[in-house]
């Protein structure tokens, strides 16, 4: 699998499948989940909609993922995945990790190729941004896939560009080239 790191928008990547950093609501928010929302039109709010009517009638349980049509967006699908909100009081690293863990799961369902990666819950859930990337990191190497061959970190600021930088470079410092 090939890792990368870009700084940019994750709704202009041109990718089989963008994960969202979603709420357990799937109907939108702010951040990673609003800007996915808004560009990619109606069809994706029209899906989460039918999700909630159906499968996730209490919403998407923290650390799980779900596929939906991308709308209007370069990508085939959005992958939703929930994080955790971060706590001092309480270690939720698994949960984290398993947002990610599910989303390489859908995308193998799906047979998706390449990938793109918001860092989950390190906006206004509020994860420090080093662990945030790190434990993103971490989680996709150690993943086995099927079909995933392109696995790209988005970075929307400095600051998660340069955590997903170190993140990366310390993996492949200790498990060579990815």
């Amino acid at each position: 699998m090939r890792l990368s790191v870009v700084r940019g928008d994750i709704t202009t990547q041109e990718v089989d499948a963008v994960v969202n950093a979603a709420n357990s609501s799937l109907l939108g928010g702010g951040g990673v989940d609003g800007a996915i929302h808004r560009r990619g039109g109606p069809e994706i709010l029209a899906a989460c909609r039918e999700l909630r009517a159906t499968r996730f009638p209490d919403g998407l349980p923290t650390g799980e993922a779900v596929a939906t049509t991308a709308g209007r967006l370069p990508a085939r699908w959005v992958i939703h995945a929930v994080g955790p909100v971060y706590s001092r009081r309480e270690d939720r690293s698994a949960l984290l990790a398993s947002a990610y863990r599910n989303a390489l799961r859908v995308a193998d369902e799906l047979g998706a190729r390449s990938v793109a990666f918001p860092a989950i819950s390190a906006g206004i859930y509020g994860w420090p941004v080093d662990d945030a990337t790190r434990i993103a990191v971490r989680t996709v190497c150690e993943t086995p896939t099927s079909s995933v061959e392109e696995v790209r970190f988005v970075a929307f600021t400095d600051e998660v560009y340069d955590g997903f930088v170190a993140a990366l470079a310390e993996t492949q410092g200790t498990s060579g080239d990815r």
